[in-house]
């Protein structure tokens, strides 16, 4: 007896159905069987299955000889079900990776309930995926872990959909629970079995991914079918009829049929025009027949569903029509307004700030940014410090929202974006520091200094070098963006290679500074007790091995999906190590979680989503070892002389879509990779740590890590706000010479002696590293 039956009903569906049976198919937890009613489909559905079950023996196939609909399909894999719990998947939608163990662990952990709720996102054709809006239903703390409706009647308000629930089969069979035929079927099913069900928990996860069609559902369908609805609110009453102990629900049912009601005659799609008016005498007629009696119970609503109700329940048309309409006209009346009261805020901050223009540069004034307003962070939350500790005189002040406020040190103060506060200080402050361009609206004044401290060593095509690459460039305007390299009277360089990147693809007439990143400064000064603060900040064990996976953007993709599978390297790799999953800040938020990313419910064991942390080189000290691909942040972890594998299964595709620099692949700073089992196999191995990768990062060291010895923010600071010459800077301590923080796992501390593994996989072994160029050679381009 398996422990889920999952039934999934069958028809027109050939384009989805792969998906969806792979999504079962591929699930951690293998304790299941699939059973597919394929409802006399007329497309190639039918071979599609038999063709998965000949492949998987988990799998069997009910061909039905006529279509019978939706609901009674649901009945026949029932009827043929043999595990403890049923779950209901429509065949063009799927179950997220890790849904069935998290059910699993989840009823085991409530005692086996008879019914279990969890939670679903709709996702969309162009990529959005949008959670459930009632998802808070199902948060912890909403309510007892196991409970029955009567204590938790606020579930009810759960979408009513059969397939983000499980049942137990044996309460399903004690309760008689059937789909009926039609469609709306889901109605007879979803609230009965609430109401009958003795036990009931939740699971606040996404289970289910929800495909909105764009055409070919039922919902997208114009037709008087719609009136089914009708027989199945009549299907719903008569079992609470037949139940005088359910009916302290009426009230509850009662409003969300005239909601229901009112749904379906608002769509602009599901209704013919001429259909309408009846609709809604058919509404009234059933609001009349099942009204609710007076003292019974009714929860409470919003004045607008009151009012929405009330006209659903007097069958008014015309005037539920004229809301609708007036509604319509509304919503544009409401975005001319808004675009009107926007355009005149920018009016009246432009005087402001002209206005400003007109006052004396404060001398004593600093204002810093970076990644658009994101937050403190990166070589002007670097430098910004050092002022304060080195130019106290200097007031410094950081542009960002209130929602990344939570970013700021002690004592910074905050403008924000936008604000009048904030274009007064560009009109006066004498110093401007940020990683990208200011507002466009912003024109720099004599006397003003602009230090653009760049956010990364460029291995992927920048600036002018994106001309020929329209994937990168995404619709660039490349005389805007000279009119801002134009302002810049400081370029911070890194190392010598990006010396030259940034005077070729930024060509406008500044000075560089070679001083080095200001953000690696910390990896110079942490100690070992810092790196173990920061481990079990982020919940690291001080024993395991820390893999930060810190993957980079792809132009030619949209969102973040990760090219490794994430839960089965945490799984197969086991307790000793603990995945760091860091997205391109792109995609992650210090302000949230990633998009795209899975919920952190969702994450299996040993797998940390921090991609809402707000310090990236705090996770390089956490980490033990990087796995990344084309990111900048290689360059700035070489600096901890750490493992770095790199991952690059699309080095073809990402190189012909954004162009490179060189081969990192011919020079790496360690093992290259291409695949999930290549990476597991050589970090459980130990050959991510064997002696040759030393060497590897000693070549990328020299090459790209001359300057950042841990002085770079001081050398900016001497330099550009207390006007020291270049002279009297520090001069760069050699990348042999420097001592950086040791890692937390001795295997992995700099200068350790990691035990070579006894054969090397295909998948580890390098070519000998290429002989380092001295650090003011030019990369050769092989682009």
């Amino acid at each position: 007896m398996p422990r889920f039956s999952v039934i999934v009903p069958v028809h027109r569906v050939q384009a989805y159905l792969h998906e969806c049976l792979d999504s079962v198919l591929a699930q951690s937890f293998t304790d299941f069987e699939v059973i597919a009613v394929d409802d006399h489909s007329p497309d190639a559905s039918g071979a599609i299955l038999d063709a998965y079950a000949a492949a998987d023996p988990r799998i069997t196939v009910v061909h039905l000889e006529r279509n019978i609909g939706l609901g009674p399909a649901r009945n026949t894999g029932t009827a043929r079900a043999r595990g403890d719990y049923l779950l209901f998947l429509d065949s063009d939608d799927t179950l997220v990776p890790g849904a069935l163990r998290a059910i699993a662990e989840r009823l085991e952990h409530t005692g086996d309930p008879d019914l279990l709720l969890f939670g679903h996102a709709r996702t969309y054709w162009d990529g959005r995926v949008v959670r459930d809006e009632y998802h808070g239903l199902l948060a912890p703390g909403s309510g007892p872990e196991v409970c029955t409706l009567a204590e938790r009647p606020e579930l009810l308000r759960a979408s009513a959909f059969p397939w983000n629930k499980t049942y137990r089969r044996d309460f399903v069979r004690r309760e008689r629970l059937t789909f009926p035929p039609g469609w709306y079927e889901d109605t007879p099913w979803t609230f009965p079995a609430l109401m009958t069900a003795r036990s009931l928990a939740t699971l606040d996860r996404v289970c289910v991914h929800y495909r909105q069609r764009r055409a070919g559902s039922i919902l997208s369908t114009t037709s008087r079918r719609h009136f089914d609805v009708f027989a199945q609110y009549d299907r719903l009453f008569g079992f609470l009829d037949a139940r005088p102990e359910l009916e302290r629900w009426r009230g509850a049912l009662y409003g969300r049929m005239a909601d229901h009601f009112a749904v379906i005659h608002a769509s602009a799609v599901r209704l013919p025009p001429t259909a309408r008016a009846v609709f809604f005498r058919r509404a009234r007629a059933h609001c009349r027949r099942y009204r609710t009696p007076a003292g019974a119970l009714t929860p409470r609503a919003s004045a607008r569903l009151r009012l929405r109700r009330a006209l659903v329940r007097l069958g008014a048309h015309r005037v539920f029509r004229a809301f609708a309409r007036a509604g319509a006209v509304h919503r544009p009346l409401l975005v001319r307004l808004r675009t009107a009261r926007r355009r005149a805020r920018t009016a009246v901050l432009r005087l402001h700030h002209g206005l400003q223009r007109l006052r004396p540069l404060d001398a004593r004034l600093a204002v810093f940014s970076a990644y658009w307003n994101r937050g403190y962070s990166c070589n002007p939350a670097a430098i910004e410090a050092k002022v304060r500790e080195l130019a106290p005189h200097i007031r410094t002040v950081w542009v960002c929202p209130e929602r990344y406020a939570h970013t700021l040190p002690p004592g910074v103060r905050r403008l924000e974006p936008g604000s009048a506060g904030h274009w007064g200080a560009l009109a006066r402050a004498r110093f401007l520091v940020s990683n990208v361009n200011l507002p466009h609206g912003h024109r720099k004044r004599p006397g003003q200094t602009l230090l653009q401290t760049h956010h990364g060593t460029p291995l992927k095509h920048m600036g002018l070098d994106l001309r020929t690459y329209p994937a990168g460039a995404d619709g660039m305007d490349f005389r805007r963006l000279l009119e801002h390299t134009d302002r810049w009277d400081l370029s911070l360089s890194a190392n010598p290679h990006s010396t030259l990147v940034w005077e070729r693809a930024y060509p406008s007439p500044y000075t560089t500074l070679e001083f080095g990143y200001p953000r690696n400064d910390v990896f110079q000064h942490a100690t070992a007790a810092d790196v173990l603060r920061i481990r079990a900040a982020l919940g690291v064990p001080e024993t395991a091995t820390a893999v930060l996976y810190a993957p980079t953007h792809r132009d030619y993709r949209r969102g973040w999906l990760p090219d490794l599978d994430l839960a089965r390297l945490a799984r197969d790799l086991g307790p000793g190590f603990v995945l760091l999953v860091r997205p391109h800040y792109f995609h992650a938020d210090p302000a949230g979680p990633a998009t795209g990313s899975p919920p952190a419910e969702e994450l299996p064991e040993g797998l940390l989503d921090v991609s809402a942390h707000p310090s990236v080189e705090e996770l390089c000290l956490a980490a033990d070892v990087l796995v990344t691909d084309y990111s900048s942040l290689m360059f700035d972890y070489a600096n901890l002389d750490r493992p770095l594998v790199l991952h690059v299964p699309d080095w073809e595709a990402y190189r012909a879509a954004r162009g490179t620099y060189f081969d990192i692949t011919a020079a790496p700073p360690g093992p290259v990779v291409r695949t999930t089992d290549e990476l597991t196999e050589l970090l459980a191995s130990g050959a991510h740590a064997a002696p040759h990768t030393r060497e590897l990062r000693a070549a990328f060291r020299e090459r790209f890590c001359p300057w950042d010895d841990g002085h770079a923010a001081e050398r900016v600071v001497r330099h550009v706000f207390l006007g020291e010459p270049v002279s009297a800077l520090p001069t760069p301590v050699p990348p042999t010479e420097r001592h950086p923080a040791p890692a937390a796992c001795p295997a992995h501390r700099h200068g350790a002696t990691a035990q070579p593994p006894a054969e090397e996989s295909a998948g580890t072994r390098q070519p000998p590293p290429a002989e380092p160029q001295p650090p003011s050679a030019a990369p050769v381009p092989t682009s």
